[in-house]
């Protein structure tokens, strides 16, 4: 008895491994984070709240992920790190408690315009595998219905050592692919238009060459001027046959060119090696609008646009090829694939079948597998990454998600709720940045950051409840349960773009008025085509200024200062003051810093270790030549300039002796959209989703046009930054502009003038306009899904 009584006693007491229960963070500094000490329970679904900028990714991804991601990779070998990315230790005292992190982030997927929704998932894999043993005629292994591998054979003598003898043996191999031959396994062939290239009628010499870099005096323009092919002062349009072709299509050919070795190259291969590999999106916007104007895009006419070859076409699974299969609707595509009953590729069947009804539980059914990945949106990218952990048997691990619900429906927040929950309730810790008052009400533990953002935030203003967070007077309790209300009236459209038979993607022949002059909301489920609709039928150019979900692209050396064009008038401005040349006031030219280079930092690599990056010596950081420091504009230097916050910016330009009007007005768009508080000069790379979005719409408020058309403008807004946002869409639309939103954002639907509705549902069940009309008369009918959460957000 004595001894049963001892036993119960002693499991009584928590077992010390069990007391981990706790991921413990202390003396944060990483980015705008203020020493941050806090304690996230795990097992457990903790949502980071705060305005953009306030420190959230900072302390989720910067901090907490990649130090769990550094400890892992230690694990391996010195060979293997070799040959991952070094990660250096986050800027924090204490890391304890930490599990391994699973990290789904917003990063736009692979914009390769060889990559896929089927290869970035291995749907695609799995089909080619499935195809390769069951399609008939057998044409080969996996490979054979790849579009990524050329069909390629050869033979020749090859020469080895074997025995202590030299041996020659003739030897032959073969590599069957299914790359289509035409389009090279792009889907996609181009045509140029010649006239945009050149102006005929002048000579090398006058500057006939239109494409952008290839200006009169630049290596690209004397490879062509002083080839020795043609005569430089002769009108294109007087050449021979012969200097045509050496001029437009010649293979390249090693030759002297001014003085130095250089390879020559028809102007037309020349344009499709350095343009056209690269994807249009990467592009910088000058170069997108010349691709746009001289290249045509044509599906190819030998696969239609399958990207493969006839071979790999040919073998088919119960009357359907390859290409069939990843053209269907991945809701269909399931369908197709559970009526195969083989036993002998019962696993792959499985596993197939779990990762195409993945994409249906995700809210994905409507792609099809041969959608290109740099065309989903920042939400659709971060779903798809989801797929591959939902069936993972894996426990006890962080799940860290970067606002799961962008460019979702209200309806589908609904649906990424119950997935987040069931990742916790298998036993893992799921860590969400989210701004969306649907998502942070399901969490278990909830952190504030703030108050403010940039050097404002970066401190725990709360952690608890999310009824706690309600009660406690921050800026996201107060804003917790803002509702805006439906417009009392609204305001009366100036004219119309008629829309005609729109039918682009999944759209059926869509007939539809836009009113302009008004605040226009387009919305519907994702994937009811609102993007196919909006920016298929309203090309950016002749008066339409478009800003897209597109990331922005800057390395270390860009800031706001560069991406805005902010830097040129201000570069101008000290020349003009000191009497010097404006190149001085660039950290990027003449005024860099000779030991750093104008990083303000020196980079030591490491190797297999994170390198190391020490502030310059020389500059201490600032990043310019001692010399040009001692240049002044209105007492300040350029370093202490790009030091300035926009808002203290604003002012110095504003008024008195560094008075520039050109600064002054970039300044102010970029007030306008809420970025006062960062500071000019900070690198790109540093700044938020949120805040690269606004940088975004700031540049763009400049461009000359009639009509605006925006696509999820509030992404990665805190719910009191949307109501600056609507501030800002109201001025546009009150100076007379059209603006035309794309956005799930109830707050903005209320606001809206006008609302268009697609559906009823995504991919072949959408396509459809639903309903347009007035907010009030949306709620008022109730005849939508949009309708009915919308009625239920305003309370009527």
């Amino acid at each position: 008895m004595g001894m049963a009584t001892r036993t119960d006693t002693q499991s009584s007491v928590p077992h010390v491994a069990d007391s981990h229960d706790l991921i413990r963070v202390h003396g944060a500094r990483v980015n705008n984070l203020k020493d941050v000490s806090i304690e996230i329970p795990k097992r457990r679904l903790t949502v980071f709240t705060g305005v953009s900028g306030s420190g959230k990714s900072s302390l989720v991804f910067d901090t907490i992920a990649a130090e769990s991601q550094r400890l892992i990779n230690e694990t391996y070998s010195a060979f293997v790190q070799g040959f991952m990315p070094t990660l250096a230790r986050p800027e924090v005292d204490v890391l304890e408690g930490l599990t391994t992190a699973i990290i789904v982030d917003q990063q736009r997927m692979g914009a390769d315009p060889r990559s896929t929704v089927g290869t970035a998932t291995d749907a695609n894999a799995m089909l080619r595998i499935l195809f390769s043993r069951l399609g008939k005629p057998h044409i080969g292994s996996p490979k054979a219905f790849s579009f990524n591998v050329p069909s390629i054979s050869g033979a020749g003598a090859v020469t080895f050592e074997q025995g202590g003898k030299t041996v020659k043996e003739r030897r032959s191999f073969s590599i069957t692919g299914g790359m289509c031959p035409r389009c090279e396994g792009r889907g996609t062939v181009t045509d140029i238009d010649l006239t945009q290239l050149y102006d005929d009628s002048k000579s090398l010499s006058e500057g006939a060459l239109t494409v952008p870099g290839y200006k009169a005096g630049g290596w690209n323009y004397r490879l062509y001027s002083e080839s020795g092919f043609f005569d430089p002062d002769k009108p294109i349009r007087t050449y021979t046959k012969q200097e045509l072709q050496d001029f437009l299509h010649r293979e390249p050919t090693r030759m002297k060119i001014a003085g130095i070795n250089m390879t020559y190259e028809g102007l037309v291969p020349r344009i499709q090696k350095s343009m056209l590999a690269k994807d249009k999106e990467a592009m910088q916007p000058h170069i997108r609008e010349f691709v746009e104007r001289a290249v045509t895009f044509t599906a190819c006419p030998e696969c239609d646009g399958t990207r493969l070859n006839e071979g790999a076409r040919s073998s088919k699974i119960e009357g359907m090829n390859i290409a069939d299969a990843c053209a269907m609707q991945i809701s269909d595509l399931a369908e197709w694939v559970r009526g195969i009953g083989e036993p002998s590729v019962a696993p792959l069947l499985a596993t197939l079948r779990h990762t195409l009804d993945s994409f249906t539980e995700i809210g994905l059914g409507y792609l099809s597998l041969d959608r290109p990945a740099g065309t989903l949106s920042g939400g659709e990218a971060q779903r798809v990454k989801m797929i591959r952990h939902l069936g993972s048997s894996l426990t006890d691990v962080t799940y860290v998600f970067d606002e799961p619900t962008i460019g979702l429906h209200p309806h589908d927040i609904q649906r990424m709720n119950d997935l987040l929950l069931r990742l916790r309730d298998k036993g893992n810790t799921v860590l969400v940045v989210e701004h969306k008052p649907e998502t942070i009400a399901i969490a278990d533990h909830v952190v504030d950051l703030g108050p403010g953002a940039g050097t404002g935030g970066g401190t725990v203003c709360f952690e608890g409840t999310v009824e706690g967070l309600r009660a406690g007077g921050t800026l996201t309790g107060r804003h917790l349960d803002d509702r805006a209300a439906l417009k009392e009236t609204v305001r009366k459209p100036t004219g119309t773009l008629e829309i005609r038979g729109a039918t682009s993607h999944n759209l059926q022949n869509v007939d539809v008025d836009i009113p302009l002059g008004v605040l226009c909301v387009v919305t519907g489920v994702a994937g009811s085509g609102k993007s196919s609709l909006v920016h298929g039928s309203i090309p950016a150019g002749a008066g339409v200024v478009s800003v897209d979900q597109g990331a922005i692209k800057g390395s270390r050396r860009s800031n706001p200062a560069t991406y805005t064009g902010l830097l040129d008038p201000i570069r101008k401005a000290f020349a003009k003051a000191n009497g010097v040349k404006p190149a001085l006031f660039s950290a990027n030219s003449e005024g860099a810093c000779p030991n750093c280079n104008g990083a303000g930092v020196i980079y030591t690599d490491l190797g297999m270790m994170a390198g190391v990056a020490s502030t310059c010596e020389e500059c201490e950081g600032k990043r310019f030549e001692a010399s040009v420091l001692e240049y002044r504009l209105g007492g300040r230097d350029i370093s202490e300039v790009l030091a300035m916050s926009v808002t203290e910016a604003e002012e110095f330009f504003g008024a008195g002796e560094a008075r520039t009007p050109a600064a002054h007005a970039i300044l102010g768009r970029l007030a306008d959209v809420g970025l006062g508080y960062l500071t000019l000069g900070q690198p790109l790379t540093t700044l938020s989703g949120g805040e690269r979005q606004r940088l975004k719409l700031a540049t763009h408020m400049a461009e000359k046009g009639g009509v605006y058309v925006l696509d999820e403008p509030t992404t990665g807004l805190h719910l009191a930054d949307v109501e600056q946002l609507l501030g800002l869409l109201d001025r546009l639309v009150d100076s007379g502009k059209s603006v035309i939103v794309i956005e799930h954002h109830q707050a903005v639907m209320a606001h809206a003038d006008w609302i268009i509705d697609l559906g009823p549902g995504a991919g072949h069940d959408g396509g459809r306009i639903v309903f347009e009309g007035t907010p009030a008369d949306l709620v008022a009918a109730r005849s939508t899904l949009t309708g009915e959460h919308l009625a239920a957000y305003v309370g009527t």
